[in-house]
């Protein structure tokens, strides 16, 4: 076991390679939304990386209770709304601006869950930095897409709870099976909508290639990174780590899709990067591993 522990690669170049992989995922999204639609989108992503997670974690029906299937149920609710409303805000918005605003939910929960001075500071940074990228306040009314922007803080909301309910199922069902059933809620919830708004669109070849693709940068590939990292990372370093997310999706967007973003929208990023770390810096209890924040499924 000592010696698979050094050979394996650095938690923190675990934690990064998941990042890079969920916000390139994000970016390849953003090009399968004008082919299927946002809940085309969101059912073929799900559906295909349901496969794969059933394949992997081969999840059991039998020896839970009651309270373990709702709490799947909640989850796997949450799941649906936040790749819902994520990827419809991807559809209106550059991928940094919405991940950065999205950001704002995991950080006003984790800032609700410290009470510390600095923390509440930052949020107002954060929230300083939300109206420098999402042009509130220095742009016209007609140029804002308030659609967008409030797709991504219902996206951040969602991430809340999803950070939430995954800590409750985690701790109810052993490895992947809470998410894997999770992932089968959220499939059955947003299957019917996406089939109806595609139709056999889903079934185009490049349309699946791209679902294939999404499924395994968003999902599957980050879920496994994170899941070898954080039994060697504590809490703290994963979500310092965490913080970086929004600066990558900006790459990933610039370097897949060649959206630029302003001077003004690059400092409100620096800003909620800047909370985010201040936040996600807080001393962690001795041997808290285990329980930082899971990437945007």
């Amino acid at each position: 076991m000592r010696r698979s522990l050094r050979s394996s690669p650095p938690p923190v170049a675990l934690v990064l390679a998941a990042i890079v992989s969920v916000q390139f995922g994000g970016a390849l999204a953003a090009t399968l939304i004008p082919l299927v639609g946002v809940l085309g989108s969101v059912a073929l992503r799900l559906a295909l990386a349901l496969l794969v997670m059933l394949v992997i974690a081969r999840p059991r029906l039998r020896g839970h209770t009651r309270g373990d299937w709702l709490a799947v149920v909640l989850f796997g609710t949450a799941l649906a709304a936040m790749n819902a409303s994520f990827y419809g805000s991807l559809a209106r918005l550059p991928i940094g601006v919405a991940v950065t605003i999205e950001f704002i939910g995991p950080l006003l929960l984790a800032a609700a869950l410290s009470r510390r001075l600095a923390d509440g500071l930052a949020v107002i940074a954060a929230a300083a930095g939300i109206v420098l990228i999402s042009g509130i306040g220095h742009l016209p009314l007609g140029d804002l897409d308030l659609l967008g922007v409030g797709l991504a803080l219902v996206a951040g909301a969602c991430w809340a709870a999803y950070i939430v309910l995954s800590g409750r199922v985690g701790a109810r069902f052993p490895r992947l099976e809470g998410l894997t059933w999770a992932m089968v809620v959220a499939t059955v919830l947003v299957a019917p909508f996406g089939i109806a708004q595609a139709g056999t669109a889903l079934l185009d070849g490049d349309a699946v290639l791209r679902g294939v693709g999404i499924a395994l940068l968003s999902s599957v590939v980050p879920y496994s990174l994170e899941l070898l990292a954080r039994r060697r990372i504590e809490s703290r370093v994963f979500g310092v780590l965490m913080s970086l997310e929004p600066a990558v999706a900006a790459l990933a967007g610039f370097l897949l899709l060649h959206q630029r973003l302003t001077g003004l929208q690059l400092a409100g990023m620096s800003l909620v990067v800047a909370a985010s770390v201040v936040v996600a810096s807080r001393p962690a209890p001795a041997g808290d591993l285990d329980k930082g924040v899971p990437a945007t499924a």
